[in-house]
Formats: structure tokens, sequence, C-alpha cells
């Protein structure tokens, strides 16, 4: 029998289809394996409580967006855990007057020791208002007071654009987190995940520009949570 000259050919073509198969399960593989080890990276350095900071420090950063954050950064000022608070991402349209009222055991605090900032729209302007403010009072050292689920890609951000300022974390912890696991909720859940992705764009953002090579700036929601209503910076 007479074979046809690209006999061979053909038969070598789902040969090279099936080792293309092969290879992108074997990827795939890798890349859910990579991602589920990541995760679970992630959810450990969530904090499940609220612990007193290590240390007292020149200032406090408030990032808004999240429960209870500004009302448990006002106990931190308080208390005497730093000189000045600033209220980062605070709405355009909200008033000192709107914060007062949500803060009313705080009035002479606000009044002396609070610093608004309406710039910020995101955790990396955050870090860019958050580092203004604290060059211009020379402080070294700041306690950095935001949700759990989002202490890691603040603390990302804050630290690239600070390297020069001490950080001390102070991890709020929602009243639905400490009543509910978070593998019970489908939209803790999915918070969880949507968090975990941007803390790794960040990471990886973040290194890429300390190599030198720029990319351009992912979106982005305010303090790691929904977008904000146009009301006081958040302490719900």
């Amino acid at each position: 029998m007479r074979l046809h000259p690209n006999h061979k050919a053909t038969d070598a073509r789902p040969a090279r289809a099936r080792e293309r198969l092969r290879a992108i399960i074997v990827a795939g593989a890798i890349i859910a394996v990579s991602a589920t080890v990541g995760f679970g990276g992630f959810l450990a350095q969530l904090s499940g409580a609220e612990v007193e900071p290590a240390a007292r420090a020149d200032g406090i950063v408030v990032l808004t967006g999240g429960s209870s954050r500004v009302s448990d950064a006002m106990e931190l000022l308080a208390d005497g855990y730093g000189k000045r608070l600033l209220i980062s991402g605070v709405h355009p349209t909200s008033a000192a007057s709107d914060i007062s009222r949500s803060l009313s055991d705080n009035q002479s605090l606000l009044r002396c020791c609070v610093d608004l900032d309406r710039s910020a729209i995101n955790t990396r302007s955050n870090a860019a208002e958050t580092r203004r403010w604290a060059h211009e009072r020379g402080f070294k050292s700041l306690i950095v007071v935001t949700s759990n689920y989002h202490m890691p890609r603040a603390i990302v951000e804050l630290a690239h654009a600070m390297p020069d300022i001490r950080l001390i974390p102070f991890a709020v912890v929602g009243e639905k987190w400490r009543d509910e696991s978070w593998w019970a909720s489908g939209a803790t859940l999915r918070l969880l995940l949507s968090e975990y992705i941007k803390y790794v764009a960040a990471e990886v953002r973040v290194h890429l520009a300390d190599a030198g090579i720029a990319l351009p700036e992912l979106a982005d929601e305010p303090g790691g949570s929904p977008p904000r209503r146009p009301a006081t910076a958040q302490a719900n």
C-alpha cells in the first residue's frame, strides 16, 4: 500500500494535541495549588481578635471604609497611643461636623488632634497622603488602623510609600467576623478572595517597582471594601 506523503505528519497531530492538553492541565493544577496555598498564607495573616498595638507611636492613621475603624482609631488616640490622628479617605462631601456628630464623645480630640484627608480614593493613594502627612510632621512611627482583611495590603502599600517609617498594625475585627466563620458566609468568602487578589497584585506591583518596572494602577476599591457612600468617614 502506498502511503500519502503527509501520512506521518497527520498521525503526529493528535499526539502533539494530547501533549499540549497535558501541559495545560499540569500548568492549571500548579496554578490552582499555588493559589490555594497563597490564599491560606493570606488568611494566616488575618487577626481574629483585636489586640492592643505592640507599641506607642508618633501618629495614628486610619483608612476609612470598614467596620468601626474610625471609632477604634479615636479610642487609641484618647488612650495616648499617638500624638495625632489622620483619617484618610474621608468622602469629599463630608464635613468635619458630620464626623463630629458620629464621634460625639471625642469632641476635644477632634478639634485639637485629628486631620482629615479627602484626597485618597484607594489604598495606594491612602499611602501617598499618609506619607505626606507623616513627613510634614516629622513622624517616624505610625499605628495603622484598618480592617483585618485589608491590613496585609495596607501594610504593603504603606511600607512601600514610607520605608523610613515604622508601621505598627492595629487590625479591626468586625462583629460579623467574630460571630461567623468566614467559610460559612458567601459574601465574606467573596470579599476575602477579592482582597487576596488585590493583595497579590499590590505585592507584584511593588516588587516590580523596586526593580524599576512600572505597571498601570489596577482598579482598587476604597479601603479594601465596597465603594464609600457620600457620608461621614464610616464607623459602621
